[in-house]
């Protein structure tokens, strides 16, 4: 006899997407769906219609099937009955972990399978480094890209005691340079409420230091430190360009503080010491973790996060095998 699995896809998903990556985050969802032979219902975010648009007449230009990838713009209660609509096999969301939560019980109701890729505050820890200069200006790359919109920035910085200082005295200088080329955020309600977070932590002890002041969606890029972490902005995600930066004693309290968040979406160690940067890795709780670099994210690699993070992967064979029928074909004996 014989016996193999077959990948079938299992029909029409809904994705539902941000708009912080209008373009990527469309394509890590849809593209390899479509490769399986899945219909992707793409709701796109309400801000970013033209980007929708576009994607959708880059697959039609590419020679998709009509049909095969539809956008729909519709409101929160519309999207609501498209889950529970019986010709939806499953849902694909990324955003805040209430929209998530909300999302993933609709579909439960109709025992669909769910995606969710949901907030982080990701730690970056460093534990040693032979060339500090090239670690401070990854550091920076990690949190401020995108002007800090980002799910997966490094967002806590997690330095040892030893080089801490020298860290943050070459890290707060190139992020108070980075104010000339900084784009605003998404809006002003967003930068408000940035703005609000750090006012918060301020009142709870922590510094900030800054260049300048918000003016309308634009928020200047700072740097916060003598945050306690058992503050409840220590908590927070921070959706914005502002690092927060801890001094630790040893690679456990790292380890403790890396841990110390309800969300585990990516993470980044540094350090000299191979075995270390292993074992440090093991021991966090999250989906993903980049050692001695940034931007390591690749299309054959999966992506995703554990905890208030959401649950599922996107992209590689994994993120394929989310909305596949895993079909067992077995023949008896002749």
């Amino acid at each position: 006899g014989t016996a193999f699995v077959r990948r079938q896809p299992v029909g029409v998903l809904l994705g539902i997407m941000p708009w912080n990556y209008p373009y990527y985050q469309v394509a890590r969802f849809a593209a390899p769906n479509l490769a399986l032979g899945n219909t992707i219902v793409l709701k796109h975010a309400s801000q970013c219609p033209e980007s929708s648009a576009a994607l959708q007449q880059l697959f039609t230009d590419a020679g998709l099937p009509e049909g095969c990838y539809v956008n729909v713009h519709a409101t929160g209660e519309q999207i609501g009955r498209a889950i529970a609509d019986p010709r939806v096999q499953g849902v694909s969301f990324t955003g805040s972990e209430r929209a998530g939560a909300e999302v993933a019980e609709k579909a439960g109701r109709s025992l669909k399978k769910v995606v969710l890729e949901l907030g982080g505050s990701d730690p970056f820890i460093v534990l040693s480094t032979d060339d500090l200069d090239a670690t401070v200006q990854a550091a920076v790359e990690a949190r401020f890209e995108n002007a800090g919109q980002a799910c997966n920035a490094g967002k806590r910085f997690i330095v040892a005691e030893d080089i801490y200082d020298a860290f943050l005295d070459k890290f707060t200088k190139k992020v108070l340079a980075l104010t000339d080329g900084l784009a605003p955020l998404s809006s002003v309600a967003a930068a408000e409420y940035v703005e609000e977070q750090v006012e918060r932590a301020v009142d709870e002890g922590a510094t900030f230091v800054s260049a300048r002041q918000r003016e309308g969606a634009y928020f200047p890029p700072g740097v916060l430190t003598d945050l306690s972490p058992a503050s409840p902005s220590a908590a927070e995600e921070l959706f914005g360009p502002v690092a927060t930066v801890y001094r630790v004693a040893s690679e456990d309290e790292a380890v403790e503080l890396a841990n110390a968040t309800p969300y585990g979406l990516g993470s980044y160690v540094f350090t000299t010491d191979a075995e270390q940067a292993l074992r440090v890795a093991d021991r966090i709780e999250a989906g993903m973790v980049f050692i001695n670099g940034v931007g390591l994210e690749g299309a054959e690699l999966p992506f995703g996060g554990v905890k208030l993070s959401g649950f599922g992967r996107e992209l590689g064979r994994a993120g394929i095998d989310e909305f596949a029928n895993k079909k067992l074909i077995r023949t008896a004996r002749t």
